[in-house]
């Protein structure tokens, strides 16, 4: 009875702890890194594989629209470009794969939701580099100098999810056995009451 009533207790402690982590993810975006080396990808991830209801997708996208003007501000980013649609949209399908694949998440489903969600993001983010912003002929060959181009940019995007998924889930599983009291063993019984 006692260990069903502690989990019941550590449920909106992992609620709140997932939305709390997913918010500083998403605005740890506007510290100065390597391009496409952001949290957002493992953050979109993370929040459909803890957070519950259409929150897992309303939480990311809130962060994207609040932290877009202000890299526009702070590093004069455009606000919306032709393809901010589509970057949206990736990280919204992120949500969706961390919601199917991360249910229980270990360190090689990760990994694979990670790899996936990278891959996804760049295939569809590079697309729309070629589709809308005019720098590549709509051409196959234009397509395939797009992508090829775009690779170093996939390598930053992969490692920075491998990096912040790791801290996001390392410190979603981590931080309730600290902020828990400890429970009592079988070899150190609790106190009796007085």
């Amino acid at each position: 009875m006692a260990v069903a009533m502690d989990r019941r207790m550590d449920k909106p402690i992992q609620s709140r702890l997932a939305f709390g982590l997913t918010i500083v993810g998403g605005l740890a975006r506007l510290i100065p890194h390597p391009a496409n080396f952001s949290p957002l990808g493992s953050m979109s991830l993370f929040a459909g594989s803890r957070i519950r209801g259409p929150w897992a997708y309303l939480v990311p996208l809130i962060i994207l629209m609040v932290s877009d003007p202000l890299l526009a501000l702070l590093y004069g980013y455009p606000v919306i470009r032709p393809m901010t649609p589509f970057i949206y949209a990736a990280f919204l399908i992120n949500v969706y794969i961390g919601r199917k694949l991360l249910r229980k998440p270990s360190a090689s489903r990760v990994g694979g939701a990670v790899l996936l969600g990278s891959t996804q993001f760049f295939l569809l983010t590079d697309f729309a580099v070629w589709l809308v912003e005019g720098w590549y002929p709509l051409t196959a060959s234009g397509l395939a100098a797009c992508y090829l181009a775009a690779l170093p940019f996939y390598g930053r995007t992969l490692a920075g999810n491998l990096a912040y998924a790791g801290i996001l889930f390392g410190l979603h599983a981590l931080l309730p056995r600290m902020l828990s009291p400890a429970q009592p063993t079988e070899q150190q019984p609790a106190a009796a009451a007085r």
